[in-house]
């Protein structure tokens, strides 16, 4: 079954099942745009709600042409659905327009530059090398799931925000709602895995400057990336490695952090960062194929090449100084013996009548 049959099946099949179930809902078929990802999606919304469910098509389909049995497919969509329309939250829908109230749900995220260039021309936004930070109202996040409504530009005119005041509030806020939290490596991997598991494996957190690499995220683990927009987070990892430091965008989840002491080579990181995206980063999910460094003194946050460009005309820089003192000294030197009378001049202008010197 070709993808386009699959859909008319499964979509009448969805819909059949949830009718006798009795429910009394609104099943279609939309393009859903998001940050990262377009998809055509299976939209379920109860009668007289403007909130509904959206789920990929694809993925049901590749569920099936993977080799799960087709009826098993549409009751694993019609539960979703179901627990979907259960647990969606109360939304105050006056409020949605009120900023006064939304400004305290405001939080930030960091999405490619490139991969959602048409998507941020409605969407207000700053760059930050090649990512682009992005607004969202998060309405409510817990282990069920999440619900959000990302700032477009015709929100933000709606409400009478400008993008500088959406801004601002949002550095005040985000903070607060999803603070940032920065772990080394092997105390994540021993909370993944239980401490006393790990432990039993030779896993135990070490000191901070033992660590080689560290993790910063949010709490909820949901668009944690977006903590490299935050005001003073660049200096609190500083403060955490140690000094300077490279960031591998591991997804826009989640950001790892290493310390630039020397060990770690920016074309090696960047070979790994490749890598991973290509091979353990699902698409929605990768943030950019770049590293990046903060230079913790000059305080500042720059792509990586951008970083190493910068070191050698400094080097190059200190090197001309440097030879330009030298030869400066050696000019010096040059031209104060030339001002001293030589010895042999010296030696005869002293002399007098008889061959003695006076």
């Amino acid at each position: 079954m070709d993808y386009e049959n699959f859909k008319e099946q499964f979509v009448a099949d969805v819909k059949d099942r949830l009718a006798e179930q009795g429910a009394d809902v609104k099943v279609s078929i939309n393009e859903v745009n998001k940050l990262n990802e377009s998809y055509e999606a299976i939209t379920v919304t109860p009668e007289g709600s403007n909130i509904g469910v959206n789920m990929s098509l694809e993925k049901f389909c590749d569920a099936v042409q993977d080799g799960t049995p087709y009826d098993s497919v549409v009751d694993k969509a019609v539960d979703v659905i179901n627990n979907g329309i259960d647990k969606r939250p109360e939304i105050d829908v006056a409020a949605l327009t009120d900023y006064s109230q939304m400004k305290e749900k405001l939080a930030m995220e960091v999405v490619s530059a490139e991969t959602n260039k048409d998507m941020l021309q409605n969407v207000p936004h700053q760059n930050m090398e090649d990512m682009a930070v992005v607004y969202r109202f998060v309405l409510n996040s817990d282990e069920d799931g999440r619900a959000s409504i990302l700032v477009t530009n015709q929100i933000l005119d709606h409400m009478g925000v400008t993008p500088e005041q959406l801004h601002a509030d949002a550095l005040e806020n985000a903070p607060q709602i999803k603070p940032a939290e920065i772990k080394g490596m092997s105390e994540v991997m021993a909370e993944m895995m239980g401490y006393d598991q790990a432990a039993m494996m030779g896993i135990v957190p070490v000191a901070p400057e033992d660590e080689q690499m560290f993790v910063a995220t949010v709490p909820d683990k949901v668009h944690g990336a977006g903590v490299l927009a935050y005001q003073d987070f660049m200096d609190q990892a500083a403060e955490r490695v140690g000094g300077d430091f490279f960031i591998l965008p591991s997804s826009i989840h989640e950001v790892l952090i290493v310390p630039d002491n020397g060990k770690m080579d920016l074309k090696d990181l960047e070979n790994m960062v490749k890598e991973v995206n290509e091979t353990q980063v699902a698409p929605a999910d990768k943030l950019t194929d770049s590293v990046y460094h903060y230079d913790s003194q000059a305080k500042i946050f720059e792509l990586g090449e951008k970083f190493v460009e910068r070191q050698n005309e400094r080097e190059e820089a200190a090197e001309k100084e440097e030879k330009g003192s030298v030869l400066g000294e050696l000019k010096a030197k040059k031209e104060e013996v030339a001002k001293t009378p030589k010895k042999e001049t010296i030696d005869k202008g002293a002399k007098t009548k008889g061959g003695e010197a006076l």
